[in-house]
């Protein structure tokens, strides 16, 4: 008898610990976290953007698919409990920090960081409101991928264009203006160097750069604590093995904030068109040379440029070393392989790895296209340089009706949708008539 009740115990304690576990973010905390933000929000009164930029937030718990929300959703899928209100995110859809309709409602949509963090989940909140408040204004989300940003020589353009701004931040007057001049011109370097490019990463740093801006001014007690934080995420980002979808976020960050020391009026900005770097050369009074490459070679070298090359030296030998190892994992049979329509990816930028003319590496992803959906706890996959087809590997491939599974990855199939053997690897298709 007493050994059954000490089984009982241990499965009641493990069913504890287990609840327990779900989720750090209790009513309470969640409560005090929306109330932070609304009183951030509050702080601002519209000066920033012409609008308060408190509303409808959900924040989710990417394991288990919970929502915790400020308020209800207009279609009453959300209920109320212990003061916030809770809903599970439907399976199919993508978790990120964007803006969602859930409901019938506009929400900006967070997901929770894995660890308890208030300040990393705060700023989440105010990113994903920003968010909201930009497709009021009729700019929408979008997946940028600016795979040039993974050159050797676009990433060191971009590395002394980011020393030149954090020195011109932290600067004034005349040494001010001469680092502002310098970061404009290694940005007209990277222009030149890779035109075709330039449109779409004007656009990122845009539409992700203000978002930072915002969420890192409005979360800032001082003007010397907000350049902290900036110059913290800065060197968080620059520290990346792959900037094509990271650098955008940093980069218009820091030129809204020497538009912002300027006094430039952010409410006059009504798209992600807008060129922030052309922005602050005019309000900055910059003559730039016609060629900007003729002379940043020479300005360069004020920067500590050699540093810069033995650094993407080691991350080029870095990526060989990576390529030994994984090369076999996604080149040898079996994969499955899965062609990329209309995708929409969710990942932790730090987790992205450049494999040359391979692909990119995620060690962890979340992508929704027409055939449904793939996610990837553990094992990587690869994504190939044009964003066409990713593969992951076919180890321990299970199926079971529209649910497949594999080491570390799970696929949920959309209706009229299946997976087919062909050549020792497998296809996602669409069945044959």
């Amino acid at each position: 008898m007493n050994k059954w009740i000490f089984i009982f115990v241990l499965v009641l304690l493990a069913g504890c610990k287990e609840k327990s576990q779900e989720t750090y973010f209790t009513p309470e905390k969640a409560a005090k976290c929306f109330k932070d933000i609304e009183d951030a929000c509050k702080r601002d009164g519209g000066n920033l953007w012409g609008k308060n930029l408190y509303g409808p937030l959900i924040f989710i718990d990417r394991t288990s698919r919970k929502i915790i929300s400020n308020q209800q959703d207009n279609d009453g899928l959300l209920k109320l409990k212990d003061g916030i209100y809770t809903g599970l995110y439907p399976r199919e859809r993508i978790i990120t920090t964007t803006s969602v309709t859930f409901g019938g409602t506009l929400f900006g949509m967070a997901p929770l960081p894995i660890e308890e963090d208030n300040y990393r989940t705060m700023t989440r909140g105010i990113h994903a409101l920003f968010h909201s408040f930009q497709q009021t204004e009729g700019v929408y989300p979008e997946n940028f991928n600016n795979i040039i940003m993974d050159e050797k020589d676009a990433r060191l353009w971009i590395k002394l264009e980011w020393k030149a701004l954090k020195k011109a931040i932290g600067s004034q007057g005349e040494e001010q203006t001469l680092a502002v001049r310098d970061a404009l011109i290694f940005r007209g370097s990277n222009h030149e160097s890779y035109p075709k490019y330039a449109e779409q990463g004007t656009r990122f740093e845009t539409y992700e750069g203000l978002a930072t801006f915002t969420f890192t001014l409005l979360t800032s007690e001082s003007p010397a604590d907000y350049r902290k934080r900036l110059f913290e995420n800065l060197d968080r980002i620059s520290s990346f093995q792959s900037y094509a979808r990271s650098y955008g976020s940093i980069h218009g960050a820091l030129y809204a904030t020497l538009l912002y020391y300027k006094g430039f009026d952010f409410k006059t900005i009504k798209s992600d068109t807008v060129d922030l770097g052309n922005l602050v050369r005019k309000l900055y009074n910059i003559e730039l040379p016609v060629n900007c490459r003729d002379v940043a070679g020479s300005i360069a070298l004020h920067y500590n440029v050699e540093e810069i090359n033995q650094e993407e030296e080691k991350r080029l030998q870095e990526i060989r070393e990576r390529l030994n190892n994984q090369v076999s994992v996604f080149t040898e049979k079996p994969v499955v392989l899965l062609e990329l329509e209309s995708p929409y990816f969710d990942f932790e930028p730090e987790n992205v790895h450049f494999l040359d003319t391979l692909g990119t590496l995620y060690n962890t992803l979340r992508v929704s296209d027409n055939w449904g959906k793939l996610t990837v706890d553990k094992g990587d996959c690869l994504v190939s340089n044009n964003y066409k087809f990713l593969r992951i590997t076919a180890k321990g491939l299970k199926t079971d009706k529209n649910h497949i599974n594999g080491e570390g990855w799970q696929i949920i199939l959309n209706d009229g949708w299946e997976i087919r053997e062909s050549g020792h690897n497998y296809y996602i298709r669409k069945p044959m008539p």
